[in-house]
């Protein structure tokens, strides 16, 4: 097979809201592509009647990847390009996709990115958390019990560490995460970015939560949440705290202790309250 035959598969961005943040070669591929391939026709055919893009679309979902990737590999095969978009920023980000691009490189197919808006990346931008190391979590399990093995395997993450949210599970996901984090923990809820009812709220968890419930429209639409990294005391720090909450212990409760060493030292409550009990175990 002569390689240079092939066609090329295009992985293109589309915008998350905002319909102004696609870029012109964005533009120009999907009107100059066989077809372009999207997870639903119709989230995306506003976008394509936008910008007078008539180009042939189908869908490629969860359901029915696998099914259609061998006609569009063929397809690719004899020298036709194929535009891969899903319904908002970067294909294969908790999208669909990489069933057929991990196969089309198996086949020899050039697979090129076309870079562009990313929701995860565009609430890290504006967080105001460390961006130097983070770690992609997606979306978490549906069932709570899930979610909450997912978020105490997280517990210690000295990452910034990115969530995405549906509005429908927003409240059970900070809940959760006030369970295994804690009231102190940093977050930030990034919602509806590029839209016209954004809003980048940073707190907390212990004062994020009531903000939220106070106000049923901050509970709707599309959720980048973003939780600050567990920050670990030095070397020297941690032996000073042991050596107070030792002495705390021997005369108070563990919760007393904790709350007085919290003050002695400046440092979190949770952060303590983890070294209490690894000496209360030891």
């Amino acid at each position: 097979m002569n390689i240079n035959s092939l066609g090329i598969l295009y992985i293109v961005a589309t915008p998350i809201g905002n319909l102004g943040d696609i870029t012109f070669r964005a533009i120009e591929t999907l009107k100059s592509v066989h077809c372009i391939v999207a997870e639903d026709t119709r989230h995306s055919q506003p976008l394509l009647q936008h910008y007078g893009i008539k180009t042939p679309l189908f869908a490629l979902h969860e359901h029915n990847e696998r099914e259609r990737t061998a006609a569009l590999l063929d397809r690719l095969k004899q020298g036709e390009s194929i535009a891969l978009i899903s319904d908002a920023g970067t294909p294969l980000i908790s999208d669909p996709g990489y069933y057929l691009v991990r196969e089309a490189r198996v086949a020899g197919i050039k697979v090129m990115p076309l870079p562009g808006p990313c929701a995860a990346i565009a609430a890290l931008s504006v967080a105001g958390l460390p961006t130097d190391k983070f770690t992609f979590e997606g979306f978490l399990p549906a069932k709570s019990g899930a979610r909450l093995q997912c978020l105490e395997k997280l517990r210690h993450e000295s990452r910034t560490i990115i969530f995405y949210e549906a509005p429908h599970r927003i409240m059970d996901l900070l809940l959760a995460m006030q369970q295994v984090f804690g009231d102190d923990r940093q977050v930030v809820l990034a919602r509806e970015i590029t839209k016209l009812f954004e809003t980048i709220k940073s707190d907390a968890l212990g004062q994020l939560i009531p903000w939220v419930l106070a106000d049923a429209n901050q509970q709707r639409g599309e959720f980048v949440v973003i939780v600050a990294g567990l920050q670990t005391v030095s070397d020297d720090m941690e032996q000073e705290m042991q050596r107070i909450l030792q002495i705390l212990l021997a005369d108070l409760p563990l919760k007393q202790a904790v709350e007085l060493a919290s003050k002695i030292t400046g440092q979190k409550k949770n952060d303590v309250y983890e070294l209490a009990l690894r000496l209360k175990n030891t």
